[in-house]
């Protein structure tokens, strides 16, 4: 990250006018992984770390973008009757051009220069600090107001019909609607939400394995298809279900032979996990600290074993972190086969916490995680001082 001064400092020498700033936070999953696509509840919190965009409009009708990190300015015509991905990180920024466009927003030429410190390939979702920061320059620049909802709604269309990647609501909602010391309760279906105090007495500390994953067109679509599945079998003995968010664990009890076994095991996932929220989120609002690292645990088991995204890197980091005193719960976070885990750790205990987590690591996997202790942050939002 470059800081602001230079940022606008380099947008001055490249591209010869002044620019606005525009910021939009990643975000960790406190509790909820694999719920969004299935119409259920999540639980993040929007980070302090942050993709930053310098934007100024320009006369005529072209997109033009660089990124701080590297690579050659890209361009694109925001006329073009039949825009198409490039297959890099391009993509996420053109997508959201032409999906605020086919929502009817006229959107003027613009140049972007982009830095970020949202870790990529992390599950931090630098993928959607991006869109819905293009999403407030492309609009800012245009003169055109911006709702925020909306913006995450596109930005999901982005990466859905653009990218490639069948995202959830879930990661583009709190990039846009982040509040500083609380964690959001998103309803992924009504999107209906509340701010959830997170208690000052703990910390959030994010360790990133520094295994990548890619997940477009690989194992996070199967097991959004291997959902979808459970329920067209389901729907044939509970009429008037739409997604696994209208089922219960005694519905999934009572109907478990209508099911293949792995198929079932996905299904209790998301089942149990959309119970493991809500409870989760009234643990927090009621200062039971302990209840939620408990949820945490749980939530960590049952992506380990019945949806099966977590890798050795991350089992081990969780595994790490419940054998230090103060911890209170440990889990891997985002869509998995590699990137983070995020842990509740008493503010008392988070230097030991770090010095033991980054000896055992590397003592295990020959590996260095980088450790992050973060504080929930506001959500995006134009740069004014």
């Amino acid at each position: 990250m470059h800081g602001r001064t230079e940022l606008t400092e380099r947008f001055r020498r490249e591209f010869g006018a002044e620019p606005r700033l525009y910021r939009a936070p990643g975000r960790v999953n406190l509790i909820g992984d694999h719920t969004d696509y299935s119409d259920g509840f999540v639980l993040p919190a929007a980070l302090e770390q942050s993709t930053w965009i310098a934007a100024a409009a320009r006369p005529d009708r072209r997109l033009r973008m660089r990124s701080l990190h590297g690579g050659p300015t890209a361009e694109f015509d925001l006329d073009d009757p039949a825009p198409a991905p490039r297959h890099d990180w391009t993509d996420y920024v053109h997508g959201v051009a032409v999906m605020l466009q086919r929502a009817g927003h006229a959107l003027a030429g613009a140049d972007l220069l982009i830095d970020s410190d949202v870790p990529i390939g992390a599950g931090l979702s630098s993928s959607a600090a991006l869109e819905i920061a293009t999403g407030f320059a492309l609009l800012g620049s245009a003169g055109l107001p911006i709702d925020r909802t909306a913006l995450a709604l596109c930005g999901q269309r982005a990466e859905n019909e653009f990218v490639g990647m069948l995202c959830g609501i879930m990661d583009q909602f709190i990039s846009c609607h982040g509040s500083s010391a609380h964690a959001l309760l998103l309803d992924c279906r009504s999107l209906d939400f509340r701010l959830v105090p997170i208690a000052a007495s703990v910390r959030l500390v994010i360790c990133n394995s520094m295994a990548h994953h890619q997940h477009a067109g690989g194992e996070y679509n199967l097991r959004r298809a291997e959902c979808e599945r459970g329920v067209a079998l389901l729907a044939a003995r509970l009429p008037g279900i739409r997604a696994l968010r209208d089922v219960s664990m005694a519905d999934l009890a009572a109907h478990a032979a209508a099911l293949p076994e792995l198929t079932f095991r996905r299904c209790r996932h998301v089942v149990s996990e959309n119970d493991r929220v809500l409870r989760a989120a009234a643990a927090l609002e009621a200062g039971e600290v302990e209840e939620f690292g408990r949820l945490m645990n749980a939530s960590h088991a049952s992506l380990r074993d019945d949806y099966e995204v977590s890798c050795r890197e991350l089992d081990v980091l969780a595994e790490l972190a419940l054998g230090i005193d103060g911890v209170l719960g440990s889990r891997m976070t985002g869509g998995g086969f590699g990137g983070c885990t995020v842990s509740m750790v008493r503010a008392e205990a988070v230097e030991r916490f770090c010095e033991a987590i980054a000896a055992g690591y590397a003592a295990a996997t020959g590996i260095e995680a980088k450790i992050l202790v973060c504080s929930p942050g506001d959500g995006a939002g134009v740069v004014t001082a």
